[in-house]
């Protein structure tokens, strides 16, 4: 197996989409378990303020690129990432390939109204998809043990958590095997935005890395500082980071 590069102190998986598609199905085929981190600039500084949810992720089977600003950070740093795996997107993935492998799926998070409003749309675009259960994210820290029984009783075999972090982190780390689950992908706000809540970024603003620009001018009081706050210590992180990795002309010359 590929050594696992390095990145703000953090072991990534250099995969690609399909790549990591492919390595979910394999789990399932050979009944293993998958747990999947994603990053991206935001909770990479969160990480560093958080100790419970950087172990979270950094306990995970999978960590991946979840935004572009990560696959920059890591070209700047000579950390090859091939490409941006967003949460959204892999989510739907492995939600057409659960439907046509007949793969049952459990569906966890977001408000109850929410909640079934993605079923619905769910069952629109993926008609013969397996839903084994499903229940909202609004649960509280005692109730997480009871939660991952209900899963596993569900017999699901690809368990996506529509929660915020850390919440949906320390869950997986918890209780990610509890599930039963060979596959726990948590995938953030993408419940919203298949319920129609919320609307996703046009493919050119995400190319570009504005993803995070789109979403603050739909809610800018709740967003725009947060964003403002994170970018400016993803930048300044970057920059030490290079700084850190840059040997100086004497260093370089010590030897001669």
């Amino acid at each position: 197996m590929t050594q696992r590069p390095f990145l703000f102190g953090i072991a990534l998986d250099p995969l690609t989409m399909d790549e990591t598609v492919q390595r979910c199905l394999d789990a399932v085929r050979r009944g293993e378990q998958i747990e999947i981190g994603m990053v991206n600039a935001a909770k990479l500084v969160n990480m560093r303020r958080d100790p419970r949810l950087a172990a979270a992720v950094a306990g995970c089977d999978l960590v991946l690129a979840d935004g572009q600003a990560v696959v920059w950070a890591g070209r700047v740093l000579g950390v090859r990432l091939p490409e941006r795996v967003a949460g959204i997107d892999l989510f739907m993935r492995l939600l057409a390939a659960a439907e046509v492998a007949d793969i049952p799926v459990y569906l966890l998070g977001a408000e109850q109204s929410v909640l079934e409003k993605m079923l619905r749309q769910i069952s629109e675009r993926f008609p013969r998809l397996r839903v084994a259960g499903s229940r909202n994210g609004y649960f509280d820290d005692s109730d997480q043990e009871p939660v991952a029984d209900a899963v596993a009783d569900s017999g699901a075999r690809m368990l996506f958590l529509g929660m915020t972090s850390p919440k949906k982190e320390i869950f997986t780390a918890g209780y990610g095997k509890q599930t039963g689950a060979h596959v726990v992908h948590g995938v953030g706000g993408s419940f919203d935005i298949l319920a129609g809540i919320t609307k996703r970024a046009p493919l050119v603003w995400q190319r570009m890395g504005l993803e995070w620009f789109y979403r603050t001018l739909q809610e800018p009081r709740r967003l725009g500082k947060r964003y403002l706050t994170t970018n400016a210590a993803f930048l300044a992180m970057t920059v030490r980071e290079l700084i850190h990795r840059t040997p100086s002309a004497g260093s370089a010359n010590r030897s001669h």
